[in-house]
Order: structure tokens, then sequence, then C-alpha cells
């Protein structure tokens, strides 16, 4: 074989490096249903109590855009249903907070469940709402708290089985408990089925759930606002994560340290939040809450969670103080997070299944680690991809788009400004941005 000369060798270490760097940058990125990630999206409410009202309730969801509500029992069925009629909004319906003092009727939560089922309602039954803070009492014994978890481990075993046996209940999801980090006793409720060997209380194979539940606040002791990536590192799944997250609750537990899943298998395990918020206070102002309820939204199904709630629609009327979590205050009032979620969802609005997801070449040279991306795609066949920064305690990062072609038409998306494009730009392959603490939108028309 002849060798090659230098100046040649050279040329070509070049040109094959520039081949690896063009190929790298038209690496393609599988779309996730804009549908799907809509549905991702709700907001904890009684709906028709504690000084809610159905039709209110509804006016408030469909202006947000929110497409499920988590209720914390199942004891109105008709009530639900009428809600349901009206908004085709579902409900995934708790255990709830429990009364320690009465033996927990599981018979008829099943039955209630059966009917909204029959409705066309339900999404979900979750387990018991936080029992560390609200003790069980099941089976003539009171469990949770600071006392034995046995009586909260055979209420979810038995009503897995209850709804796993029903042919009207057995495929839907069962979520978890809450709160499974705060075992004082290993029950194995970090779990969704006890594997063999784990020396757990109960047996192996015994089945809790289909999904792990937590609420993962993303303002916590242990994390304090405002920081960059405060909604980013509350989704971890990982034990990166600093606040109450998946890892503490299923992968070694808060209060005893008690082994769950490892690391690498949290990382599929199915996942829901059913509580996550903030109250407006100190560094927490309107708008920082607004842009913070956004981004959960966003990196919580980015992270793979496949459904988040936030705590709350509208503030509780029936409490001694405001606390301010919600998108409404008690009087109806929205708050900037109500005006920026509408707009969000607003621009993504979609409703339709998506038959065959497609991919896209795209890459951010350097992307920095306060900026996260979610490449969505609606049923008309466009792209959205939604770009958001995560600098809440400031400053901002400069950062460009590539994309793999030439498209006709780029349309950009700010839903803190509104629901109308903020710029309109033709014949691009690339797209600047300034990053902050909020999503912009790009909507690509080839």
């Amino acid at each position: 074989m002849k060798k090659i000369k230098p100046f040649v060798k050279i040329t070509l270490l070049f040109l094959l490096g520039f081949i690896h760097v063009f190929a790298a940058e038209r690496e393609s990125v599988k779309a996730h249903s804009a549908n799907d990630f809509l549905n991702s999206i709700g907001a904890n409410s009684a709906i028709y109590s504690r000084g809610e009202h159905v039709a209110k309730t509804i006016e408030l969801c469909e202006y947000l855009g929110i497409r499920w509500v988590r209720l914390d029992n199942a004891d109105k069925p008709d009530s639900i249903k009428f809600f349901y009629e009206k908004s085709n909004i579902k409900v995934s319906c708790s255990l709830g907070s429990l009364n320690p003092k009465a033996n927990f009727d599981l018979t008829g939560f099943i039955s209630n469940a059966k009917l909204v089922a029959k409705s066309g309602a339900l999404l979900a039954i979750e387990g018991c709402n936080e029992p560390n803070n609200w003790t069980v009492k099941y089976d003539a014994q009171i469990g949770g708290g600071s006392d034995s978890w046995i009586p909260v481990a055979k209420l979810h075993r038995d009503m897995y089985a209850e709804v796993k046996k029903d042919d009207i209940l057995k495929n839907y999801p069962v979520w978890s408990t809450t709160e499974t980090g705060a075992q004082t006793d290993n029950c194995g409720l970090q779990y969704l089925t006890i594997p063999a060997g784990a020396k757990t209380l109960l047996p192996a194979g015994t089945k809790y759930a289909d999904v792990a539940c937590c609420h993962n606040y993303f303002v916590h002791p242990d994390f304090l606002p405002v920081q960059n990536n405060q909604t980013w590192i509350a989704s971890d799944p990982s034990s990166s994560c600093k606040v109450d997250g998946l890892y503490v609750n299923f992968g070694k537990t808060w209060e005893k340290k008690y082994s769950g899943y490892s690391e690498a298998e949290l990382q599929n395990l199915p996942r829901v939040t059913t509580e996550t918020g903030t109250t407006i206070h100190g560094k927490i102002t309107e708008e920082i809450q607004g842009l913070m309820y956004m981004s959960t939204y966003l990196a919580q199904y980015k992270r793979g969670w496949s459904h988040t709630a936030m705590y709350i629609l509208r503030d509780r009327t029936d409490e001694d103080v405001n606390l301010t979590y919600g998108f409404f205050g008690p009087d109806y009032t929205p708050r900037l997070a109500a005006t920026y979620l509408h707009n969000l969802t607003t621009i993504l609005t979609d409703n339709k299944f998506v038959k065959s997801l497609m991919k896209l070449a795209y890459v951010i040279p350097n992307q920095p680690e306060t900026v996260h991306d979610l490449l969505l795609q609606k049923s008309n066949g466009k792209f959205f991809l939604v770009l958001w920064g995560e600098r809440f305690a400031g400053g901002t990062e400069n950062v460009k788009v590539s994309f793999g072609e030439t498209f006709k038409r780029v349309k950009v998306y700010n839903p803190v400004v509104g629901t109308e494009a903020v710029e309109t730009l033709n014949k691009i392959s690339t797209i600047a941005l300034n990053m902050t603490n909020h999503p912009y939108i790009i909507e690509l028309e080839k």
C-alpha cells in the first residue's frame, strides 16, 4: 500500500473529523406526542366540595388546559360523572387521608370506583395519601405515622387484589401510596411488587401497585428556593434528586434506609406525581411560581413522569390560612401561574392520537445545564420544539439550535408573553435564543 503524503493525510483527517461532527449534528431525535404531554398535566381539586363548585371547577380546568384532576376519594360517583360529561376531564381516585378512628371501608371504595369507571371518568386508582401524616385503621389495627406500617401494607395489598380481580377495574393502573420512604418497619412498600430476597415483613410476590407515586415538591427544606434547575432537579429519578423524590421513597427509604430499587431500575420505573407546587413566599414571587409551574410540567414529562398534578387548582376556602399554592386565589382570581399555563397549553393544543411519531435532526452545541429541550409532534404532523431555561437565580444563556434541514417557516412563541408568535422566520436551518427562566416553543413548518 502506498504511503499517504503528509498534506493529503492531514486533509483526510480534517474531512473525517468534519464528517464526524456533521453526522453528530444530524443525529435524529424521536418526537413525543403533544397530546400525550398535555394529557400529563393535572391538578388537585375537590371539584364539588371544600368550597368548590363543579361548574366553576370546570371553567378553571378548561382555562388552564388541565386534562385530569387528582381527587382524594370516589364517594360521589354521580357528581364525578357529571363533571366528566361536562368537561371530558378524567379523575384519579385516591384512598385519601384516612380517619384512624374508623376501619377503612375497602368494599365501599371499590364499589364507588367501579361506578366512576363505568361513567368513563376514571384515570387511575391511588393509594393512601401520606400515611406518615395521616394514620390508617385497617383490619382493626392502626398503622402508619410512627407506628408499624403493617396495616398500610395490608390495605394496599388487598386493594390491589380487589382491583385486579374485578372485570371493570382490572385494566386501570393502581398508583402506590405516597411517602413510602417514611416506613418505620420494612413492609416492602418501596416496591410495586416485592421481589425475591428482599427480606421484607410481607412476603416476596406481594403486589401493591403498578406505578410509583410521589409528592416531590420542588421546594424542600434540603433544597430551598430560588435555585437554578429547581424543578429539573426535583424531577430527577436518581439519588441526585435533592427533594422528597423517587429515590428516597423507592430506592433507599429516607426514614430507615431500607433498600428498594437500584439506580438503574429507577430510571425505567413507571411513576407519577400527585402533588407538587409551592406557596408564594420569600423569594418565590407570583412570577417565579408561575415560571416554576410551567417548567415542572415540562421537566417531569421529559424525565419520565407520565402524570403530574400540581397542588392546587384553587386555594382552599375551608382552611385557616390562605397558603397561596393555587393557580387561582380563593376568589377565583387567576395568578400568573394560571395565565402562563393557559398560554403554554393553548400554543401546544392538540387532542388527537398520533399514529406515527417521527424523528427530527437537531443539535444544541454546548447545551448549558440549565437549558432543556422537549420535541413534540402534533397530530397534524408539525414539530414543536420546546426549549426552557431554569436560570431562576438569574442570568442568561445564549444558545443556538441547528437543524439537519432548512424549514420553510419557523414561528417562535413565548408563553410568558401570550399565545401568538413573537417572531416568524423564513427559510432557516438554525435559530439563536437568549434563554433565561421560561420556555420558548419553536413551531417548524417544512
